[in-house]
C-alpha cells in the first residue's frame, strides 16, 4: 500500500523588517565626521605668525683700493739704515728719524741697565695683530704670511725703538763705530716704513686692473739693511684725507644715485664710518669713491681694504612677506569725521532717505583704517554704492567715488581675521621691516596670518 504525500497549506509569514534608527543615526555621524576631515585637509589653513622687533642689515661686501697723499722719501747716500721713530708716528720738519753708518751696528754690544719687554697694553696689541691675520687667512694667498712677519717685526722694532737713541750714544761713545749720520724728517707727515709702487695713484689716474689686489705686494723697510743712494728708505703721508676706490655693479649704481654719503662697515675691526659718495665711469664699469676726513691713520698700512657698502639698516617689526596684501578703501577729508550724538563713537554723517522719500541725515559709525595727512581711509564695503557724506555743521558734501590701495596683513588677535595697515621701511629676500607705533598698524607680539592667500577679512580663525 503506497503512502500518500500529504499537500500542506501553511504559508510562512515574513517578519516586517523594521529600521534601526540607532544604525542611521551612527551612519549620518559617520558620513559628518568623513566629511569634516576631508574638508579639514583639503581646505588651507590659517599659520599665526607672532610680530617682533628685528631689523635688517643690507649691506654689500666689496675690496676697495686706499689712496693717500704719499711721498717716497729716498736716500742721498749709501749705508746701514737705522729707524729711530716708530712706524705710523707723526713727524715734523728736523725730527730725526734715521742713521746711515758706514758698517752694520751690534746694538747687542750694548748693555742696558733694563731687560727689554713688551707692556701689557703691547703684547695686547700683537695678539689682536695676530687674531685678525689668522681669522682673514686664505691659503690662496699664502704670501701674505711673510708679509705679516714683517709686520710684526716692524711692531717689535717700534715698541724697543724708544730706547735705540741711548744705545746708539753708547755705540758712538765706545769708539767701535764712526761714520754714523743722524738725518731727519724734510717735512711734516706721518711716517710709514713700507711702500708697495702705488704711493702716485689718484683718483683721476687710477686704472680698471689697479682696483683688483691680484699679484699686490709691499715692501717693508728693516732696521740694519744696507741701502745704496737713491733707494726708497721710507714713506711720508702728508695728509689726514683720504679715499677709497672700488668696482660696483650697473644695479648698485642706480641705487646709489642721488646719494651723497653713505656708510661703509670696515670688516678689519668692525668700524663703522660715514664717507661722501661719488660715482664715475670708466671704461664701461661703474666705480665708487668714497672719500674720508678722518681715521686714515687706523688703516695706514693696508693698500686694499675689505669693507660693507650699508644700502639699508632698519629697525622695526619684522614680518614675512607672505603675510602682506592689500586692500582698496575710499578717501575721505579728515573734517568729514564726528562722533555720534548718543556715543563717543566716530563716524560719518551719511545722507540717506526715509519711506517718506524724504531726504534725512543719519550718523554711520566707521572704523579709520589709516590718516594720511588730512585724509582718512574708509571700508568701502561698509557703504552702498553712490553714498554721500555730510560736512557736519556745513552744507557741504563728499560723494563716496575716490579708491586708494594700502597694504597691510590680517591681524588674527581677536580670533578672527582684521586687515592692518604696514608702512614698509626697508625689505630682505624673505622679510620686511615695518613702521613701528603706527596708531592704525601692528604692535610687537601681534598674531598675523602668516600667508595672506589662505585666508580672508572677517574670517573665523581657530
Amino acid at each position: 500500500m503506497k503512502s500518500e504525500k500529504r499537500e500542506s497549506n501553511i504559508l510562512k509569514y515574513r517578519k516586517p523588517r523594521h529600521m534601526n534608527i540607532g544604525i542611521v543615526v551612527f551612519g549620518i555621524i559617520f558620513i559628518y565626521l568623513i566629511a569634516t576631515i576631508i574638508m579639514y585637509i583639503t581646505a588651507p589653513h590659517v599659520t599665526a605668525y607672532e610680530v617682533r622687533q628685528g631689523s635688517i642689515l643690507k649691506d654689500n661686501a666689496y675690496t676697495a683700493l686706499a689712496l693717500r697723499s704719499e711721498v717716497i722719501v729716498y736716500a742721498d747716500a749709501a749705508g746701514y739704515i737705522n729707524y729711530y721713530v716708530e712706524d705710523n708716528s707723526k713727524v715734523r720738519v728736523g725730527t730725526d728719524v734715521y742713521t746711515l753708518s758706514s758698517q752694520e751696528l751690534n746694538f747687542d754690544q750694548v748693555a742696558t741697565d733694563t731687560e727689554a719687554t713688551l707692556t701689557k697694553d703691547e703684547e695686547k696689541a700683537l695678539m689682536t695683530k695676530i687674531q685678525s691675520f689668522n681669522e682673514n687667512f686664505h691659503e690662496a694667498d699664502y704670501t701674505s704670511v711673510y708679509q705679516f712677519k714683517n709686520e710684526l717685526q716692524g711692531s717689535l722694532d717700534e715698541y724697543t725703538s724708544h730706547s735705540k737713541l741711548s744705545q746708539l750714544n753708547q755705540l758712538l761713545t765706545s769708539g767701535n763705530y764712526s761714520g754714523v749720520t743722524l738725518k731727519s724728517a724734510a717735512d711734516d707727515g706721518i711716517i710709514v716704513f713700507s711702500m708697495d709702487g702705488m704711493e702716485a695713484i689718484t683718483p683721476e689716474t687710477v686704472t680698471i686692473g689697479q682696483l683688483s689686489k691680484g699679484n699686490y705686494k709691499k715692501t717693508e723697510f728693516l732696521n740694519n739693511t744696507s741701502i745704496s743712494s737713491g733707494d726708497p728708505i721710507y714713506k711720508l703721508v702728508t695728509d689726514d684725507k683720504w679715499s677709497l676706490m672700488f668696482e660696483i655693479s650697473e644695479e648698485t649704481a642706480e641705487t646709489l644715485v642721488g646719494k651723497s654719503t653713505v656708510k661703509i662697515n670696515f670688516k678689519k675691526d668692525n668700524q663703522e664710518l660715514r664717507a661722501n659718495l661719488e660715482l664715475q665711469e670708466k671704461n664701461g664699469k661703474h666705480i665708487a669713491i668714497l672719500y674720508f676726513h678722518n681715521s686714515m691713520i687706523r688703516y695706514i698700512n693696508d693698500r686694499y681694504l675689505d669693507i660693507e657698502l650699508v644700502l639699508e639698516d632698519e629697525t622695526g617689526l619684522k614680518i614675512p612677506k607672505s603675510a602682506e596684501t592689500s586692500k582698496d578703501f575710499y578717501i575721505v577729508p579728515k573734517s568729514y569725521l564726528t562722533q555720534g550724538g548718543n556715543s563717543s563713537d566716530e563716524g560719518v554723517l551719511l545722507q540717506g532717505k526715509n519711506e517718506d522719500g524724504n531726504t534725512i541725515t543719519q550718523f554711520f559709525s566707521v572704523t579709520v583704517y589709516y590718516e594720511e595727512e588730512d585724509m582718512i581711509y574708509l571700508d568701502p564695503n561698509v557703504f552702498e554704492e553712490g553714498a554721500v557724506l555730510l560736512k557736519p555743521d556745513s552744507a557741504e558734501e563728499y560723494p563716496l567715488k575716490e579708491i586708494r590701495s594700502l597694504k597691510g596683513v590680517y591681524c588674527i588677535n581677536k580670533g578672527y581675521a582684521v586687515f592692518k595697515q604696514i608702512e614698509i621701511l626697508c625689505e630682505s629676500d624673505d622679510y620686511y621691516i615695518i613702521e613701528e607705533g603706527n596708531d592704525f598698524g601692528l604692535s610687537n607680539y601681534d598674531h598675523i596670518a602668516l600667508d595672506a592667500e589662505t585666508i580672508n577679512e572677517n574670517d573665523v580663525v581657530f
